[in-house]
């Protein structure tokens, strides 16, 4: 009877996040050319992947590659991989992807209030906009203002880079006093 090994993979899209996230740290990753073992070096390299056999990576740089995420370039007995704009795309969607906002022990006694006024022709940013406030954890205060009451500063940030959005656009309000929030404390299990 053979013996089967078992291991346990993150699903192909895990490993693509790692080595897309890898990449955008590192902005360019240069790897000996001249070595016989130029993929293990690639992996060797990135220390976040030594939790992933070596065909998975390989396979894995094979399909970015294919699919425009990242480039190869050869110089001076060096490759470098970089992320393709279509990569930093990609990589600009994961990063939005996993934000989440930090809830402290203790409550600061600040709201944060984001207001937006997105133009109709950017209706698609809007609904996406609304979707990621309320993943985050924001509750609807009246319409296209939305409230939390942690500290959001640099995910707002964020966020407003990645959708292309002005000052004008969306705005983040840090407020001592919103009316009676009785309601709001209550949401948010304050107090």
């Amino acid at each position: 009877m053979k013996k089967y090994k078992y291991y346990f993979r993150k699903p192909k899209s895990e490993i693509t996040k790692d080595i897309i996230g890898a990449l955008l740290l590192a902005g360019i990753l240069i790897i000996a050319a001249t070595s016989p073992y130029f993929i293990i070096n690639i992996i060797k390299g990135l220390k976040r992947m030594n939790k992933y056999p070596n065909k998975k990576v390989y396979d894995t740089f094979y399909n970015l590659k294919k699919y425009g995420l990242i480039d190869f370039c050869k110089k001076d007995k060096q490759i470098y991989i970089s992320l393709t704009e279509k990569g930093k795309k990609k990589a600009g969607w994961m990063q939005i992807d996993s934000l989440k906002i930090k809830k402290p022990k203790k409550w600061d006694k600040k709201w944060r209030v984001v207001m937006f006024d997105i133009a109709q022709l950017k209706k698609m940013h809007r609904e996406a906009l609304r979707g990621k406030l309320k993943e985050l954890g924001f509750y609807l205060f009246q319409k296209s203002v939305w409230i939390l009451p942690y500290d959001c500063k640099e995910e707002m940030k964020m966020i407003q880079e990645f959708f292309g959005l002005k000052d004008n656009e969306l705005r983040l309000i840090i407020a001592d006093y919103v009316g009676n929030d009785k309601e709001f404390r209550k949401i948010f299990k304050l107090d």
